[in-house]
């Protein structure tokens, strides 16, 4: 049984680390290089690295602020945010990126996932999912829709069908993120996680929603989730990750050692 992940996501706009509710409201909390280095340290076994206006505002990711990162943490390191062409994600690369989120970009050019994979191997290409609740019907009958830029645009695409695709694109990884449990730390959206893990087989990372680690040990173990993505509950202090590790351990979910 492979190891389950514990992510601490890092949320970038225009160099601070922020956080927000359902992608609104966005505050600053902090420096990212500094929280990385501090995760890191602790015992994350990955970074994600999102810069959340890049997509929307049209320009490229903040290479400065990634190469910082990579300076100063030793474990796997995903990096998203305004990556739209194979340049885009070299540079991210060569700035120190184990890997390299798309998510706006690869619905509107589902091209790039497949040219990534090719140039770089699957295992470097995430791609990001940010989803929405609506009605379910013939065009989304999952009931499950994807939203781009920054949550600021649906695209009547059917979020288990998008990622059943992206995998067959060569996608080596899919982060799935709920706009509704975003921020609101009551949870998972466990139905849509379950969802996608049973459509793919590529890993799936949960994400959005986490306020305690047993919302975590759900994802993991009923949304059959490989990793799960943490934000507030890590931000504010409120719980460690040697304790999370140390809480799923307890309850049986397979973990890897902090050292």
């Amino acid at each position: 049984m492979l190891s389950k992940r514990v992510i601490p996501c890092l949320d970038v706009r225009d160099g601070q680390l922020t956080k927000g509710v359902k992608f609104m409201g966005n505050v600053d909390i902090g420096d990212p290089v500094e929280t990385a280095r501090r995760y890191y340290e602790e015992g994350a076994d990955e970074i994600v690295f999102y810069d959340i206006t890049a997509s929307a505002e049209g320009r490229g990711i903040f290479l400065e602020v990634v190469e910082r990162v990579a300076e100063n943490i030793f474990i796997p390191f995903s990096v998203g945010g305004g990556i739209s062409s194979i340049s885009d994600m070299r540079a991210v690369l060569l700035a120190g990126a184990e890997k390299i989120s798309v998510n706006s970009a690869a619905v509107i050019n589902p091209r790039l996932i497949s040219e990534g994979a090719e140039a770089f191997g699957s295992q470097a290409i995430v791609v990001g999912m940010d989803v929405k609740r609506t009605q379910a019907g013939e065009q989304i009958p999952s009931g499950y829709e994807i939203v781009i830029q920054g949550g600021r645009k649906p695209t009547g695409i059917d979020a288990v069908e998008w990622a059943a695709r992206c995998e067959r694109l060569g996608a080596g990884e899919l982060c799935v993120n709920s706009i509704d449990a975003d921020g609101t730390r009551e949870g998972y959206e466990l139905t849509l996680t379950r969802a996608i893990t049973e459509a793919v087989r590529v890993p799936v990372i949960a994400s959005g929603g986490a306020g305690t680690p047993g919302h975590m040990l759900d994802a993991l173990t009923k949304g059959r989730a490989s990793a799960a993505l943490i934000a507030s509950i890590v931000h504010y202090g409120e719980y460690s990750i040697r304790g999370i590790k140390d809480f799923l351990r307890a309850h049986g979910c397979k973990v890897r050692p902090i050292y």
